[in-house]
């Protein structure tokens, strides 16, 4: 165990915090598997205040957050989960970077005092994240820093999957594919104006019922419902997680549940599609 003193870690280091810039993407790497910290992309950064971090999700705009139900089996003490930015406050969502006493390292400390390391050291099948007592440390919660720079322009979106269709005869019975389950989930959906101002309050919102993942069909059936149908290519669909959340573009297809989800429509060319980033994940 390669324990940092527990006065030098806590401590805040000075560039720990000049790691993760306002609004800027980041990778956070595990410094014993060399794998990234990931919830299908990666995540941003916001300040909340000067020595506290929320660590956002750029796939699907949800943030870190350490919750008090124990770890999954074969990890070390409590689970993290993708939470919300909402009303019930913002303690779960928050992390502290500070110091590892090992240079290109920083711990990520949850408001908790629990620290977020890595899991199976030695049996590679528990990958997955949680937060532990701070007494606890060990390289498993050294994490690097890497930026990712920011993309000109945002990337185009994945084309909806093709439909696969039973041909008949002799050779169609070879073909034939188990139909997937057609997933189904409520959208509730508001438009922006141009700087980006909307109502906060999701009960205010309209909504409608979508069937399947393609985020590519998502963007055209919001752009109907917000008056834009003829000029769908304009509509940039952001995902809100929780009512304080940051909107964020959504480029990827649509997770693998049915949960209810948030989009605000903002349209390009206006001052709130230009206040969006996009990281360039493909950076080397």
């Amino acid at each position: 165990m390669a324990a940092a003193a527990g006065a030098a870690a806590a401590a805040p280091a000075p560039d720990a915090m000049q790691q993760f810039p306002e609004g800027a993407h980041v990778r956070l790497r595990s410094r014993v598997h060399g794998g990234y910290l990931h919830a299908d992309e990666d995540g941003r950064i916001l300040h909340d205040g000067a020595t506290c971090v929320l660590l956002h999700s750029a796939a699907y705009g949800r943030y870190l957050a350490a919750s008090p139900e124990p770890a999954p089996p074969g990890h070390r003490g409590h689970r993290v989960v993708q939470g919300e930015h909402g009303e019930h406050g913002v303690d779960p969502i928050l992390w502290k970077p500070v110091g590892s006493g090992h240079a290109g390292y920083v711990l990520l400390r949850h408001v908790s005092y629990r620290l977020l390391r890595a899991n199976g050291r030695y049996r590679l099948w528990h990958a997955g994240v949680s937060v532990d007592d701070f007494d606890n440390q060990s390289t498993m919660m050294h994490w690097k820093v890497e930026a990712i720079p920011p993309r000109s322009a945002p990337p185009a979106l994945p084309p909806p999957a093709p439909v696969r269709i039973n041909r008949g005869g002799f050779r169609g019975l070879f073909l034939l594919h188990e139909e997937p389950v057609v997933l189904q989930r409520t959208i509730r959906y508001v438009r922006a104006d141009n700087q980006g101002n909307f109502n906060l309050n999701p009960n205010g919102w309209a909504t409608f019922q979508f069937h399947g993942r393609s985020v590519f069909h998502l963007r055209s059936e919001v752009a109907n419902h917000v008056g834009l149908a003829l000029f769908f290519f304009r509509v940039i669909v952001c995902v809100r997680a929780g009512r304080y959340g940051q909107p964020t573009a959504l480029l990827i297809d649509l997770p693998r549940n049915e949960e209810t989800l948030d989009v605000v429509a903002i349209v390009s060319g206006t001052a709130a599609a230009a206040a969006l980033r996009y990281p360039d994940v493909d950076a080397r």
